[in-house]
């Protein structure tokens, strides 16, 4: 099996992978060991006795810090005085993105950035401050961050960035245009290959890790999919071009951004605007950087478990990327077994007006609801605008999800209590059993309060034996990151509606036992409670 870890320039890297790819070795490599996601999986989920045994408790004098510091890189400060793009919240969310032939402004850049990863609010309490950012994270920890790289434009030349929110700045690590290491790293993605300016989410593992422990690799793909979901409605708003790049070689990548990765890595590329007629010439050598960062804590842990479901899920050809190019794993069709609800939306001019940049800003996490009712028709836009297709090279052109929504519903006007699972092909709730569970709500989302007071919870399931097949274990991150970037629209689109949500986590087995014998053979990826935020009535 080959693997590329010894420093290569970049123009050798290319020659080596294409020999590689002329032997035929990509179909024997260490992403079709699917075992290893079972492994992590397994591992990591919750169960009574797992939650109940672990003596792990947060070392606060140890917490780390919430943002990347490099200690000699010079700011390059953004625009500010973002102009917001007037286009209604609603109609950003699950809508087919722009195919418009153009490149991104500068400013438009910043707002992206902000709008994804950027401060909203700040919170002092004794002893310090707390900085909220646009998406929202498990933890409020923001482990994830952002890179820019891009060819030259106005106001930026051309080079590798790292996004400071703390300073809303940018820091350029290598100068120069390495879109070409890009492009190759992702088997020449069509989207990558005309992309004026590509972003690259990482992760840095400690940042999570230092509370939820193992489980945040889990972590680095719901809370990157919540960025994205910003991402791709902010991009909607500006009409740009906008795509989740889930399959390339990870080593190249890391490289380029200068990353230790052991501690942190590059989980999505998300390549921004397109100009057909450009062409990218072949990435400059690229060399270890060194960069000095401000340590995040006095002393980090590293868990063995995320680095193995990690490693065992890169890539190391291009080939093996373009491979996972679409062809998702078809969900099953089959006649309703119970009784349906088709979604009840309005007209558009009916629909809330308030921008997708005012939706971001305002959006929470609500710590507590209390027990009042939604309407029917809140949810069915919730539903309408969430759970459409991710624009990602692994779904393509596809009318697919690798996920499924099961909802309990507690207290939602004009629909019986009870639980339910979205058809999409149906447009409507099919009901699987009708009664109260609340308290069973409340079982499931590890004995808190939070999912038996909200008006309805959201759980994303997925057929992962069916998405390790098609994917290898690179269908382990792509169903998290789905699942969660369709949580990240439920957000916004439960806010835009003035009501609150948060996103819970779970004892994953008995979530599917409570849904089967419909939900038989699936895996929990997401939850997200929905309800009307304030002290229980």
């Amino acid at each position: 099996m080959p693997v590329l870890s010894a420093p290569i320039a970049s123009g050798r890297l290319i020659v080596l992978i294409r020999v590689l790819e002329a032997t035929g070795s990509a179909m024997t490599n260490r992403n079709r060991d699917i075992a290893a996601a079972w492994k992590y999986h397994t591992a990591t989920n919750h169960t009574e006795r797992s939650v109940h045994n672990n003596s792990h408790h947060m070392d606060f004098d140890n917490q780390p810090r919430p943002f990347k510091i490099y200690r000699d890189l010079e700011a390059v400060t953004l625009p500010s005085g973002l102009e917001p793009s007037g286009t209604l919240a609603l109609d950003c969310l699950g809508s087919a993105p722009s195919h418009e032939h153009r490149a991104p402004t500068l400013l438009e850049l910043a707002g992206l950035m902000h709008h994804a990863a950027g401060i909203t609010k700040v919170r002092e309490f004794p002893g310090g401050k707390m900085y909220f950012r646009a998406a929202a994270c498990t933890g409020a920890l923001y482990h994830i961050e952002l890179y820019l790289v891009c060819g030259d434009m106005p106001g930026l030349s051309a080079g590798v960035y790292h996004f400071g929110p703390q300073d809303f700045a940018l820091r350029r690590l290598r100068e120069g245009d390495y879109r070409g290491l890009l492009v190759e790293a992702a088997g020449g993605e069509p989207s990558v290959a005309q992309a004026p300016a590509v972003l690259v989410l990482t992760s840095v593992f400690w940042r999570n890790a230092w509370k939820y422990q193992a489980r945040a690799y889990r972590h680095s793909y719901w809370d990157s999919g919540t960025v994205l979901a910003n991402l791709l409605s902010t991009g909607r708003g500006y009409k740009l071009p906008i795509k989740v790049v889930a399959s390339f070689v990870d080593e190249p990548v890391n490289r380029l951004l200068d990353l230790d990765d052991r501690k942190e890595v590059a989980l999505q590329l998300v390549p921004v605007g397109e100009t057909p007629e450009q062409t990218i010439a072949p990435a400059p050598p690229v060399s270890s950087l060194g960069l000095e960062v401000e340590p995040y804590s006095r002393r980090e842990v590293e868990y063995a478990a995320i680095a193995e479901a990690h490693a065992a899920s890169s890539l190391d050809l291009p080939q093996e990327a373009r491979e996972l190019w679409g062809k998702p794993p078809s969900l099953v069709v089959y006649e309703p077994q119970g009784r349906l609800f088709p979604l009840s939306c309005p007209p558009a001019e009916e629909l809330p007006q308030e921008t997708i940049e005012d939706v971001i800003l305002r959006r929470g996490s609500s710590r507590r609801f209390r027990r009042s009712p939604i309407t029917f028709q809140q949810l069915s836009i919730m539903l309408d605008r969430a759970a459409h297709p991710v624009p990602a090279d692994f779904l393509g052109d596809a009318d697919a999800t690798l996920n499924r929504l099961y909802l309990i519903a507690n207290d939602v006007e004009d629909l019986p209590s009870g639980n339910y699972v979205y058809r999409r092909d149906l447009g409507a709730l099919e009901q699987l059993e009708e009664g109260d569970f609340r308290d069973q709500a409340g079982r499931l989302d590890l004995g808190q309060e939070l999912s038996a007071d909200a008006s309805v919870n959201v759980y994303s399931l997925t057929d992962l034996n069916a998405v390790l097949e098609r994917y290898g274990n690179r269908g382990y991150r792509m169903a998290q990151m789905e699942a969660s970037i369709t949580a990240g629209r439920l957000y916004l689109a439960a806010y835009a509606q003035r009501l609150g949500a948060t996103g819970l986590t779970f004892f994953d087995d008995e979530v599917t036992e409570f849904f089967s014998p419909h939900a038989e053979g699936k895996s929990v990826m997401f939850l997200l409670a929905v309800g009307r935020s304030g002290r229980r009535g």
